[in-house]
């Protein structure tokens, strides 16, 4: 199963990157333990860079859809967003608010560019806010967000279609955020297209 979640890093100064990503979920090493997961960022990305560089990263799972949004089409200022994980403070750090949280190490590379094969134990991990449910339209903006970081492999009839089919979930079952959100990539889509 591929988790779509946000991803904290830290670059060899201590500089925060806040990024989406995309593990595949692996079974734990031993029954009840903590998962392991697959990830795979892609060449040339600042999660790359620090996930090569350092192997540490927390993965979290979160239902803001404009936070995913604004990750997804450029960087944000992530520090007032994040706390020190404690015992891991110079490693790791987390999201203020999340649903839940993994701090990771990579334990095993692999792949071939431009895409990595980092296969990460989990350090600890926790929980934080309690789900509040499904939404259709907070759905819909991870697949509009999905489609807005594939501008240079995706047709842009196929970027239209997933906008339009985001649109109409939105409209429908969206809140104040996930409009929001919206607005924003279909921004980045249309500029990103006249330059």
């Amino acid at each position: 199963m591929i988790l779509e979640s946000l991803v904290t890093t830290l670059d060899e100064q201590g500089r925060i990157n806040l990024a989406p990503l995309g593990p595949i979920v692996l079974p734990p090493q031993s029954p009840g333990g903590l998962p392991q997961f697959l990830l795979r960022p892609y060449e040339g990305s600042t999660t790359c860079d620090n996930l090569l560089a350092s192997g540490n990263a927390v993965i979290h799972v979160i239902d803001d859809a404009l936070l995913i949004a604004k990750t997804a089409i450029g960087k944000i200022d992530a520090n007032d967003l994040v706390v020190p994980i404690p015992g891991l403070e110079d490693t790791h750090v987390r999201l203020n608010r999340c649903h839940r949280w993994f701090a990771v190490r990579v334990t095993q590379r692999a792949g071939t560019p431009p895409r990595h094969e980092l296969t990460a134990s989990c350090l600890d991990s926790g929980l934080v806010d309690p789900f509040f449910g499904f939404n259709r339209a907070k759905h819909a903006v991870i697949e509009a967000a999905v489609a807005a970081t594939r501008l240079h492999l995706l047709p842009p009839e196929k970027i239209e279609e997933e906008l339009e089919r985001a649109r109409i979930a939105i409209e429908k079952t969206g809140g104040e955020h996930e409009r929001e959100a919206l607005q924003l990539i279909q921004r980045h889509v249309r500029e990103s297209s006249i330059s």
